[in-house]
């Protein structure tokens, strides 16, 4: 036998990590364990303790106490107790505390690394070698920004007391993209980590002794879903994070509307991994692997549909079970084995029904010929082929190692294809002709997409969703915005009382009837209902009728945005930056107009108001080419775009005061950044917005990207924060409007912004963000 021949059949030996350190770790706590509360351990008040078992093997590893609601009262009052401090600690301190956690967890890596396989069942390769590194990376990383927040977010404060709740399957790594950004941003924090994985948490209060963070600044709850209900429900908490399923983020959303706290969800996936025929199909395969087979396809962005060109489909499925067939699944403390274990039964439960449904519907399924270990929660990588892009394995996320594979012909028909799911995490693109994997990368509704790679993460680089993967977004610069608010109050625009001059008009001629019309599709038109509505001076005197507006006229309004929108989004920066000037300036053209329309309807001087708004508009062109993206500096061979994109269609339902300035500001600004618009005016003074349609006709604005929907604010605003096809809703109004708005669109978890009835706009920089969403895009290069 010749060496080569020897080399392809030696079997693999194995190769054990020692777990006595993680679990002499675990002895010296006596296999029980507390809270973690204002920096020091508290048995529960509720005094019920629950157990943590290896998936691997079924044993139990420690007793942990299930934390209630009078744990979380003790835990949020530790928290802002901290806050009045911390809060306030100089930047360069809240550094260097980030620096020692970073370098504590460093220094006990492999502890880190063999306590969170036995807790969570993934392979040691995978904690030793990605996640433990990741977490010391994110903790460096906020280290730096903590340094620099008071240049860099100037005009910024941290919000106050963080409610962060992580998923099981990254502990650690979860706690590092939440507890370092609030923690750098001087937030305080409360956390409860997933109740199958508690321990690398715990293992991580140790640590923050070790280095001296203050007492309460970061708190530890341990328990089950009551514990994070608790969390969420809490009036002293300021912000909740959250990391998990789409079905609970969307109770979190329900539960904390009209509670003024600021939410981000990270939540579920089905991302799509795309193979054209001129892709390195070899390199492909490996990508494959690591797209589901990585964690055991327990991951939110794991590539579970696999889209392959029709005319190499067959070869590559051939070469993806030769190399399935060498995959190996078993002890995850073995450095050898390649696939881990299952969570929880539960778990595995749920992966066999979905499996058994795509046989039930009629996908052909593969399996490798070898067995998994019986003992403990193991599944083998399975393929799906001949899958239909409405199973149900095509469509729902089944968090385990499962792969349906589907074909398409052309580029178009794979884009098709990859939008077509509720959810928007990531996605993967290989070709080696770049430029068809740009033009597609851009065109694919995720928040992450990787070029000829997969499962890349940096502390650099934003991460997070499209429609119901949530929104927010968790490293980066992008991922302090969800940490810090507005410090600087807004500047209110000066007003002054006005006594309008009425136009004179021949004694002997009535004034001719006019009722002004809805505008949708970039046209006049009368509203479903047949009904207008009397609008009123400030004295009592009648100034005329608006249209008012119904269900049907905000969905025709909607179905208008969606059809204008593809070519307004595509449209050159540029272009729509001369159409705002264009805007601009024939608005100039009937400033008087407008500013005794302005004065008729709220008794203000509309002057400067009116060029307030021309200002506002040429600020919304001026940024229409110069919002720009970054390049992050990742520390791979690659290069990390992270691009602005618009939002979608948005809803957007304006302020009682500045009728005019409101919509220039918001809508202009939403506008110029692609976005296709919904637009509710100022209930008090509507007749501005009628007459702003008639500037809109003649400013080339294309037809269907403004629309405007007179009415009932709150009747049109849940009409539309209940529309699966509106991406995002903006509300200035009453809290409880409010309440109604972050309820009703957890439907299909689109991004709500609310703002107050009256008083100053939102800063042009606030409108900005609001009106765009980050992509970032992976692109490897190198020999």
């Amino acid at each position: 036998m010749t060496v080569a021949e020897i080399m392809q059949t030696l079997e693999y030996g194995p190769a054990p990590e020692a777990a006595e350190p993680a679990l002499d770790w675990l002895r010296s706590h006596r296999n029980r364990f507390g809270l973690f509360i204002g920096g020091r351990w508290r048995a529960p008040k509720s005094g019920t303790w629950f157990a943590t078992l290896n998936p691997a093997d079924g044993r139990e590893l420690a007793q942990v106490a299930q934390a209630g609601r009078e744990d979380v009262e003790l835990a949020v009052r530790a928290a802002r107790r901290a806050f009045a401090a911390w809060g306030k600690t100089p930047g360069h301190l809240r550094a260097r505390y980030l620096y020692a956690l970073a370098r504590q967890i460093q220094k006990h890596a492999r502890l880190f690394a063999v306590l969170e396989t036995l807790d969570n069942g993934k392979p040691i390769r995978e904690t030793r070698d990605i996640d433990i590194p990741l977490v010391v990376r994110h903790f460096y990383y906020h280290a730096g920004w903590a340094q620099l927040m008071d240049s860099e977010l100037s005009g910024y404060e941290p919000l106050g007391v963080v409610g962060q709740i992580i998923p099981w399957n990254f502990p650690l790594l979860m706690l590092a993209w939440k507890v370092a950004p609030a923690l750098a941003m001087g937030n305080t924090v409360v956390l409860k980590p997933a109740e199958f994985t508690p321990l690398t948490a715990l293992l991580f209060a140790e640590i923050c002794v070790r280095v001296g963070l203050p007492a309460g600044v970061v708190n530890i709850l341990t328990g089950d879903g009551r514990t994070g209900a608790a969390l969420v429900e809490h009036p002293g908490v300021d912000k909740i994070a959250f990391t998990g399923s789409t079905e609970v983020g969307r109770l979190i959303r329900r539960a904390t509307a009209g509670s003024g706290k600021r939410l981000s969800l990270e939540l579920g996936g089905k991302s799509p991994f795309i193979v054209f025929e001129d892709a390195d199909l070899d390199s492909a395969v490996e990508g494959v692997v690591d797209a589901i087979w990585f964690n055991q396809g327990q991951v939110c962005c794991a590539g579970s549909r696999l889209l392959v060109q029709e005319g190499i489909a067959d070869g590559f499925y051939q070469k993806l079970k030769a190399r399935m067939e060498k995959l190996r699944v078993g002890n995850p403390l073995d450095k050898a084995v390649d696939i881990g274990a299952i969570i929880a039964p539960v778990q595995l439960e749920k992966i066999k029904r979905l499996v058994q449904r795509g046989l039930e519907e009629g996908a052909e399924l593969w399996q490798p010929s070898w067995a998994v270990p019986k003992e403990g929660c193991f599944y083998p990588p399975t393929l799906f082929t001949n899958v239909a892009p409405s199973a149900t394995i095509a469509q729902e996320e089944i968090f385990g190692p499962v792969l349906a594979a589907l074909t398409f012909r052309t580029p178009e028909e794979a884009v098709r294809l990859a939008n077509n799911t509720r959810y928007g995490l990531a996605a993967s693109v290989w070709s080696e002709d770049i430029n068809l994997a740009l033009d597609v990368a851009t065109q694919i509704k995720a928040g992450t997409v990787w070029i000829n790679s997969t499962n890349l993460f940096d502390a650099a680089s934003g991460f997070g969703g499209y429609r119901e993967s949530g929104f927010g977004r968790e490293g980066g610069k992008e991922g302090l915005w969800e940490y810090v608010r507005r410090v600087r109050p807004r500047t209110p625009l000066a007003r002054k009382k006005a006594s309008p001059a009425r136009p004179q008009r021949p004694e002997a001629l009535p004034p001719i009837d006019r009722t002004a019309k809805l505008f949708i599709g970039g046209r006049q038109v009368r509203p479903d209902s047949g009904y207008s509505r009397l609008v009123y001076g400030p004295d009592g005197g009648l100034l005329g009728e608006v249209a008012l507006g119904n269900r049907k006229d905000i969905r025709n309004a909607v179905e208008a945005a969606r059809g204008g929108f593809e070519a307004w989004r595509r449209a050159s920066a540029h272009h729509r930056a001369q159409i705002l000037y264009f805007l601009a300036e024939n608005l100039s053209e009937r400033a008087a107009e407008f500013a005794y329309r302005i004065a008729q309807q709220t008794g203000q001087e509309g002057r400067e108001e009116v060029e307030a708004a021309i200002e506002a508009l040429f600020s919304a062109a001026a940024w229409a080419d110069k919002y720009e993206g970054v390049v992050h500096p990742t520390p791979y061979r690659n290069v990390t775009l992270a691009i602005p994109e618009p939002v979608g269609v948005l809803g957007i339902l304006c302020p009682d005061d500045w009728p005019l300035l409101a919509l220039a500001r918001l809508a202009g600004t939403a506008l110029a950044l692609g976005n296709a618009l919904v637009v509710v005016p100022s209930p008090q003074a509507p007749l501005t917005a009628t007459d702003f349609y008639q500037v809109l006709e003649t400013s080339d604005v294309p037809a269907g990207v403004f629309n405007l929907i007179t009415g009932e604010r709150d009747e049109l605003a849940q009409t539309l924060a209940e529309h699966d096809d509106v991406d995002a809703v903006w509300y200035a109004g009453p809290q409880e409007g409010q309440a109604m708005v972050e309820r009703s669109s957890a439907g299909n978890m689109k991004r709500t912004w609310t703002l107050p009835q009256t008083g100053p706009l939102p800063e042009v920089e606030e409108v900005l963000r609001q009106a765009t969403q980050v992509k970032n895009i992976w692109v490897p290069y190198g020999a």
